[in-house]
C-alpha cells in the first residue's frame, strides 16, 4: 500500500459484501477479521485481501458452517474444498429428513385427530429420525448376539432390513410404526430368534420319516403357491381341490384314511411350525421397502390351515 491506509472501513466492508455492520464488527472482535491497520483516531481499516476473507467468511456462513470450522478454514487447517464434502454429506441427511417431516405432515393432515391418533402421530414423529436405523441395528443385534439358532435368524434378518424412503407413502409409514413396536415388544424378540426362519419342510411334520416329511411338505406349499397365483380364496369352494389334493397325498404317503381326523392333525402340525408374528414381520418389511409379494415366498401353513378348517367343504360331505 506504500505506506497509504487501507482503503476499506467497516462500512464500506458491508456496503460491499451486504454482512451487516454489527456483524463485520463482531468478525473483526473475534479475530476472524482482523483489522489490517488503523488510522490515526483508531479507527479500523481493512485491506482488498481482508475484503476477500469476509466474502469466504459470508459464503460459509450461507453454507451454514459454524465459526469455529470458518476458523480452521482460514487458518490453512481445512480447505474448503473439505468443508463443503462435509456439509453436503450433513445437507443430504437434512434433506432426507425434511422429506420424511413432509410425509408426516401429509399424512397428519388426512387424518382425522382423536386420542388415538394422536398416540399413534406421536410414534411416528418419534420414529422418525435416526432413531429408526439404531433401532433396526440393536434388533438385529440383540438376536446376533443370542444362541446359534437366534444367531442364524439375525443373519436372516440382515439380509433384508426394513430402511423407509426419503418420502413414504402413507401405507409405508403405518408399516413403520408397527415394525417399530413389534420389534421393542421382549416376548416378540424372544419368538423371533425360533421363529426368523421357516422349518425346513422335514421338522413342519415331527415323527414322520423325514423324507417323507419333506416331500408331503414341499408339495403341501408348491400347491398353495399356485392356488395363491390364481387368487383362491381359502374359506371359498374353489379351494377344495387344491385341498383335497394334498388331504389325499398325506393319507397315502402316512397311511391313513382322509377324514376329520387327518385333516384336523395336518392343522395341528402346521400351526405348529409356523409362527403368525414372524410372517406379519416379514409382510410390514416387505411393505416398508415396497416390495412385490411374490406368493410362492409366502409361509404355506395359514391359507392351508383355513382351508382345511372352512365351514363348508363339499369334499367333506362324501365321507
Amino acid at each position: 500500500m506504500n505506506g497509504a491506509t487501507p482503503p476499506h472501513s467497516i462500512g464500506d466492508l458491508s456496503a460491499r459484501t451486504g454482512v451487516p455492520v454489527r456483524t463485520v464488527r463482531f468478525y473483526s472482535d473475534t479475530g476472524l477479521l482482523p483489522p489490517t491497520d488503523r488510522t490515526p483516531a483508531g479507527y479500523r481499516r481493512y485491506d482488498d485481501a481482508a475484503l476477500d476473507r469476509l466474502h469466504l467468511i459470508g459464503v460459509l456462513r450461507e453454507l451454514d458452517v459454524d465459526l469455529a470450522t470458518v476458523r480452521h478454514v482460514l487458518d490453512g487447517d481445512l480447505s474448503v474444498a473439505e468443508v463443503a464434502a462435509a456439509h453436503a454429506d450433513a445437507t443430504a441427511l437434512r434433506i432426507r429428513a425434511l422429506r420424511l417431516r413432509h410425509g408426516l405432515l401429509r399424512l397428519v393432515a388426512r387424518r382425522r385427530p382423536n386420542p388415538e391418533e394422536n398416540v399413534f402421530m406421536h410414534r411416528l414423529t418419534r420414529l422418525a429420525c435416526d432413531e429408526q436405523r439404531r433401532m433396526v441395528t440393536d434388533f438385529v443385534d440383540a438376536l446376533g448376539a443370542g444362541a446359534p439358532r437366534a444367531r442364524d435368524a439375525a443373519a436372516a434378518l440382515r439380509t433384508a432390513l426394513p430402511d423407509l424412503p426419503d418420502e413414504p407413502s402413507d401405507a409405508q409409514l403405518a408399516a413403520w410404526v408397527e415394525l417399530a413396536e413389534l420389534m421393542a415388544d421382549e416376548d416378540f424378540r424372544a419368538r423371533m430368534a425360533d421363529a426368523a426362519l421357516p422349518p425346513a419342510d422335514e421338522d413342519v411334520l415331527p415323527g414322520v420319516d423325514p423324507r417323507v416329511a419333506a416331500e408331503l411338505v414341499l408339495f403341501a406349499r408348491r400347491t398353495v403357491a399356485a392356488a395363491r397365483e390364481a387368487g383362491i380364496d381359502p374359506e371359498s369352494a374353489d379351494a377344495a381341490p387344491a385341498v383335497d389334493a394334498v388331504v389325499e397325498r398325506f393319507a397315502a404317503a402316512l397311511g391313513r384314511p382322509d377324514g376329520p381326523r387327518l385333516r384336523e392333525w395336518m392343522c395341528r402340525r402346521f400351526e405348529k411350525g409356523h409362527d403368525p408374528l414372524a410372517e406379519r414381520y416379514w409382510r410390514l418389511v416387505w411393505t416398508v421397502n415396497d416390495w412385490r409379494v411374490v406368493p410362492g415366498h409366502l409361509p404355506f401353513q395359514p391359507w392351508m390351515v383355513r382351508a382345511l378348517r372352512r365351514p363348508v367343504r363339499a369334499s367333506a360331505g362324501r365321507r
